[in-house]
């Protein structure tokens, strides 16, 4: 089955602090896209890897691609609006029969690991996605106050999410709604059960100056 990676990296510098979108920023000697994308790279060769940047930020991603001598193949889609079209856009250069995962530009932590087990259990289940349990406590804020929750009982949702192609492209000819707070719930929208596995606690989004801390730190033990 042919395997896709759905790579959406339309970010900007705003919570960086920075003119430079967050996905050009550079980390352990390259911007965050590109370790990025190698990492989908480095699971399987023959992936393959569709990137969508803004329109505005291509020719920069040309340039980056040359100063960096960045040669791993892939191809680029004009963003949307919103992350729901430019995923919609993406997944117009995806065959039905595939699987497709889509990423987060800015997760370039994401282990082999859990790349395998996401595109197995959609292979078997039809989608999946990587979860991991809070390691904080969690308190619900009611209309009398808060109180707490049991932590066990929630997960925070990680990417790439897999699908098997067919279902998700489906999903994405819905109608935009405010509360698709990302692909899984699109495709729940259409009354699939949506499938989890373990993720990877360094598989973290990088979107403000302490994450880039964060993630230089764990560059240094994994490389």
């Amino acid at each position: 089955m042919k395997l896709y990676a759905l790579i959406v990296a339309g970010g900007s510098g705003r919570r960086m602090g920075t003119d430079i979108p967050k996905q050009f920023l550079e980390i352990a000697g390259k911007p965050i896209l590109m370790h990025t994308i190698e990492r989908f790279y480095d699971f399987d060769e023959s992936i393959e890897i569709i990137t969508v940047l803004p329109e505005n930020q291509l020719l920069f991603w040309s340039e980056l691609k040359e100063k960096y001598s960045f040669s791993i193949q892939h191809k680029i889609v004009r963003g949307g609006e919103t992350r729901f079209f430019s995923v919609k856009n993406g997944l117009e250069f995806v065959d039905p029969s595939g699987l497709v995962a889509i990423h987060d530009g800015v997760r370039p932590l994401v282990s082999n690991d859990t790349i395998r087990r996401c595109f197995e259990s959609a292979d078997k289940y039809g989608n999946c996605i990587p979860v991991i349990s809070p390691s904080d406590s969690l308190r619900m804020i009611t209309q009398e106050g808060n109180r707490p929750v049991d932590r066990m009982q929630f997960k925070q949702v990680q990417t790439p999410q897999v699908f098997k192609s067919e279902l998700i492209k489906k999903a994405y000819q819905q109608e935009y709604q405010p509360d698709f707070t990302d692909d899984a719930t699109v495709l729940e929208r259409m009354g699939e059960k949506i499938n989890m596995v373990e993720g990877n606690r360094e598989n973290i989004k990088i979107t403000n100056p302490q994450d880039m801390i964060i993630a230089q730190g764990l560059f240094t033990l994994t490389i």
